[in-house]
């Protein structure tokens, strides 16, 4: 059986402020739709479901982050999830220059949970809190093989 990973679902209480802050860290905006019906309903499993939705990619081609902003139901605002918790964690980036990410992150007022740090020599990486508390790791290769 073949399997591939296809994209990572977010909700989010501002799709225009989280879509703007993944592509200014570099994902691309492949499209957007309303989804609604009894198709939708039968997908996610939720009656009147309807929701803006956001579909984004990663320049190489192989990631994507779709992003749903509920219209039907009212979105349940729920405490950020912390890195020790059960269940979805977060979503991770390598960048190339990870001071610039984080400089393109703060422009959206999203900075590092506690700093950028180093491991082993090999990534400098960090956790920050994007748009809607997504929890958000970017990491940049230090030797590069």
């Amino acid at each position: 059986m073949a399997i591939r990973m296809d994209n990572v679902g977010i909700a989010v209480h501002d799709l225009e402020a989280t879509i703007a802050f993944f592509t200014d860290l570099g994902l691309a905006l492949l499209g957007r739709d309303t989804v609604s019906g009894e198709w939708t309903d039968t997908a996610v499993g939720l009656d009147g479901n309807h929701a803006r939705i956001a579909v984004l990619q990663t320049p190489d081609g192989h990631g994507r982050v779709e992003l749903f902003e509920y219209i039907h139901p009212e979105a349940i605002e729920t405490a950020p999830t912390l890195p020790n918790e059960i269940g979805m964690h977060r979503i991770a980036f390598a960048v190339d220059d990870i001071d610039e990410s984080l400089a393109i992150a703060a422009r959206h007022g999203c900075f590092p949970l506690r700093g950028v740090a180093n491991y082993q020599d090999v990534y400098k990486l960090t956790y920050l809190r994007g748009p809607s508390g997504i929890l958000v790791m970017l990491a940049q290769e230090l030797q590069k093989p």
